[in-house]
This record gives C-alpha cells, sequence and structure tokens, in this order.
C-alpha cells in the first residue's frame, strides 16, 4: 500500500475517533485547531541564534547555520572573482558608512568575519572575531553597531537561497580608491 494513502487512513480514524470523544462541538474546535497548531509548529523552524555574535559563541547552531547557507559568495556573483571581490568589498565600505554615520570609530579595527544573506539579500546573521593585531574597543558596541547596520541593509545580490561569505575585514577599508577604478 501507498504511504501517503495508510497516512490518511490513520489520520481519518483518528478525526472519527476525537469527535465522536468530544460531544461537544466547542472541544472538538479547540482540540483540531489546537492539534493543527501544533503539528504546524512543530516543523517550523525557530532561530535562536542572535543576528551578531562572536565566532566561538553559540557552536551548535553555527555550525547548522554554515550547513545550511552553504553558497559563497562567489556561486552568486555568477563564479566571478572579480564581481565577489567587489560585491565583499562594498558590504564593508557600506559598514565603514554606517559605523561613521553612527558615530562608531571603526578605524583600526580588524576581524575576521561571516556574514550570511537571506535569499532576498537581507543579512541574517554576522559573526565576527577581531584579530590579534585589531585595536582595543568595546566589542559589544561594535556588536550593537552591526546589528543596527543589519537591521537596515539589504545586498544588491539575491539568490534562491541563503548564502554568505567569511573574510577578512580591516577599517579604514580604502575601498573608494578600488571602487572608483570601475
Amino acid at each position: 500500500m501507498n504511504i501517503l494513502y495508510i497516512c490518511f487512513m490513520i489520520s481519518q480514524k483518528a478525526f472519527v475517533f476525537l469527535k465522536n470523544a468530544f460531544k461537544s462541538q466547542f472541544s472538538f474546535i479547540f482540540l483540531s485547531a489546537f492539534i493543527s497548531t501544533t503539528v504546524y509548529c512543530s516543523n517550523t523552524e525557530i532561530d535562536t541564534l542572535p543576528r551578531v555574535f562572536l565566532i566561538g559563541e553559540h557552536d551548535t547552531e553555527y555550525e547548522k547555520l554554515v550547513t545550511d547557507c552553504n553558497k559563497p559568495l562567489f556561486s552568486v556573483c555568477n563564479e566571478s572573482m572579480d564581481q565577489a571581490y567587489k560585491a565583499w568589498l562594498t558590504v564593508l565600505k557600506d559598514i565603514e558608512d554606517y559605523a561613521i554615520a553612527d558615530t562608531f570609530d571603526i578605524k583600526g579595527v580588524k576581524v575576521w568575519i561571516n556574514v550570511f544573506w537571506e535569499q532576498d539579500g537581507s543579512i541574517k546573521h554576522i559573526t565576527y572575531f577581531p584579530k590579534p593585531n585589531s585595536k582595543n574597543i568595546d566589542y559589544d558596541d561594535f556588536s550593537k553597531m552591526l546589528v543596527s547596520f543589519a537591521d537596515q541593509y539589504k545586498f544588491l545580490k539575491t539568490y534562491s537561497g541563503c548564502f554568505s561569505h567569511y573574510g577578512s575585514a580591516s577599517f579604514p577599508t580604502h575601498a573608494d580608491f578600488y571602487l572608483q577604478k570601475e
């Protein structure tokens, strides 16, 4: 027998049993709504990761995120190294411009950074870790600035699923020199 047919028969028999068990129409409707909600919620994943966090925190969730968003920026940029580099440099320049507008002194900050985007180009998560030669700053404030940046940022590329890029960032980026050549 087909597995779908078996599931249908079981659910149909369970439905009849529940209907007979609860003579009150209100009880039946309430129970049906409760079961439907429970089934729907058990199939829905809830993203428990903070928007921005340090590499090394939330290891299990981070590993799942890396697995789920395994398309690299390079693939999203039609496997063009020039396009991917320009796109990445633009993101770093946008972070730098946002920090300046937010009066956050980002000069001298050096980090390893991993950005995860939703398919529409919005930022899903940013994770980073300070390099040993980075300027000493309050990284809680840096994280808050990145959360604020991520809340309003929309990447110039979209894709059929989530995607990511792991790279290095040093501020100031001096991106104007490269981007003006284009």
